[in-house]
């Protein structure tokens, strides 16, 4: 019964998955920002250009 706890506490499988869960959750927040900044600077760009026309 000690070896299967000491086993299971000392199992770190799971935590790289945790890791690239998190690292993974971060790219796409930080995409969705970058995308929501410059997507807003585009239209207005290319709002512009048509009223220009």
């Amino acid at each position: 019964m000690r070896t299967a706890i000491k086993r299971l506490i000392t199992d770190e499988s799971g935590a790289t998955l945790v890791e690239y869960g998190l690292l993974l959750s971060l790219v796409a927040l930080a995409a969705i920002v970058a995308m929501s900044t410059l997507g807003s600077k585009v239209s207005h760009l290319f709002t512009n250009a048509a009223n220009d026309l």
